[in-house]
């Protein structure tokens, strides 16, 4: 087999030539959406072979993500051709233009021409054709394929809310009512609304830092828009600091950040994200701060400032998805999202700030830190041993404290904290738990603990 380069074929001698192959993979996603490269492959089509190192596909990997705009994930392998071991480069995106190192390039036979702005223009306004109309297009799924449940549930809220006057009688009739059909068939909002296996993906993470270094968790769903907002939710409830408060009657959890601020992010991040994307929505929790991103341009010529001053009317991506999380009160109303996210962590003394990516668009929420008070603290001792009918030891209740403070704090922390072993760490948490006022929740790494403070 003799190997030639073409409109979606690019070879190259080696690694050496990175930055070419770059350049050259956004030339071809340009004209064609997809195509593959060769290291190890000269350009005129002899196979010579590229040493490959331990890290070799990682770094050509992030270099390929670093460097072309919007993002893309290709698939990197190495190969025997010939006989030589080859890297081979399969790449593919729908949302050109595509940039290389800040500049747009097209595939012309096997040669990379820079576009000029008149063609830069062209291809951003046949994404944004492809992108307003993605979600009225017909859907490849079935009627059968819509999760009955969650539409009842839909149906049940969205009549509670009191915007919509029907009840469900069967699946063909309330999605044509709600306009998510053409004729016999779903269409593509339809899909990622009501069907669990659609192009909507989440992937969420904690991180030991405040970068993205080291991870303690990582997550990755799929499924409908409802089923994934109450999983994403979920998600960052239980790995935030929660304060406790006390009040005459009861005790109040407080969250370091505004819930439903976060739930307002979550919403706007599937309604407005470019489903014609690849790219997932994430979450990213770090120690200093939550990030919740999604693959979607900000509305051309405004900035978050306008719609959070309230004097700029709701351009939605996808009206059709955001009409139909409006009527079940996902959406209080269209276009607020922002202003809502802003005053919720105002009112809060959350700081907050929105960005605007080349990629897509960002909502950070700074973690402010647990502030525990002397009192409150002394007064949770003093009750949980009240209960006991014996006053707690000095280090259990120097961990109740801190438990208070970071419900995720680990063993070695403690230690490093209390100044004492982790093994009497663990002994003093041993005892708290035999006394039943401390339970672990979930897995040793990933999990929790939590101060009982009344007995079952």
């Amino acid at each position: 087999m003799k190997y030639k380069e073409s409109e979606t074929v690019e070879l190259k001698k080696s690694t050496s030539e990175l930055k070419e192959a770059i350049i050259a993979i956004a030339a071809i996603l340009n004209k064609h959406n997809k195509g593959r490269l060769y290291f190890g492959i000269r350009n005129d089509g002899m196979v010579i072979g590229q040493d490959i190192g331990r890290n070799t596909i990682r770094e050509v990997s992030q270099a390929i993500t670093d460097n072309i705009e919007p993002r893309i994930f290709p698939s990197i392998t190495a190969r025997k051709m010939k006989g030589k071991i080859c890297l081979t480069v399969i790449f593919s995106g729908s949302v050109a233009p595509y940039f290389a190192y800040g500049r747009a390039y097209m595939r012309v036979g096997d040669e990379n021409k820079q576009l000029s702005a008149r063609e830069l223009e062209r291809l951003f306004l046949m994404r944004q054709r492809e992108t307003a109309h993605w979600e009225a297009q017909p859907s490849n799924k079935k009627i059968s394929e819509i999760n009955v449940k969650v539409l009842k549930n839909y149906i049940v809220r969205a009549n509670h809310a009191g915007r919509i006057n029907f009840k469900f009688d069967n699946v063909k009739n309330v999605l044509r009512k709600l306009g998510l059909l053409n004729g016999p068939k779903l269409l593509n909002a339809a899909e990622v609304l009501f069907c669990n296996r659609n192009p909507l993906k989440v992937q969420a993470a904690v991180f030991a830092g405040k970068d993205k270094l080291t991870f303690l968790d990582i997550n990755k769903s799929e499924g409908n828009i409802f089923e994934l907002l109450d999983k994403s939710e979920k998600y960052i409830n239980q790995r935030i600091n929660w304060r406790v408060q006390f009040g005459r009657l009861e005790r109040e959890e407080v969250p370091e950040v505004p819930t439903k601020a976060v739930r307002e992010a979550l919403v706007n991040s599937v309604c407005h994200r470019d489903y014609t994307n690849a790219k997932e929505n994430e979450i990213a929790i770090f120690k200093d701060r939550i990030e919740i991103y999604n693959p979607g341009d900000f509305p051309q010529g405004y900035t978050p400032q306008d719609f959070i001053k309230g004097k700029e009317r709701s351009m939605p991506r996808n009206p059709l998805i955001a009409e139909t999380l409006y009527k079940s009160r996902e959406i209080e109303k269209w276009g607020s999202g922002l202003k809502r996210i802003y005053d919720e962590c105002k009112a809060s003394k959350v700081r907050v700030d929105f960005e605007v990516l080349k990629s897509g668009f960002l909502v950070i929420f700074y973690r402010p830190g647990e502030k525990v008070t002397k009192g409150l603290v002394e007064g949770l001792v003093e009750r949980l041993g009240e209960r006991l009918g014996e006053k707690l030891g000095v280090n259990e209740s120097k961990i109740i404290t801190l438990l208070i403070g970071d419900k995720f704090i680990t063993i070695t922390d403690i230690a490093k904290r209390l100044r004492i072993s982790t093994t009497a760490v663990e002994k003093n948490l041993a005892k708290l738990k035999e006394k039943d006022l401390l339970r672990r929740i979930g897995p040793d790494k990933g999990g929790h603990w939590e101060v009982i403070e009344k007995s079952k």
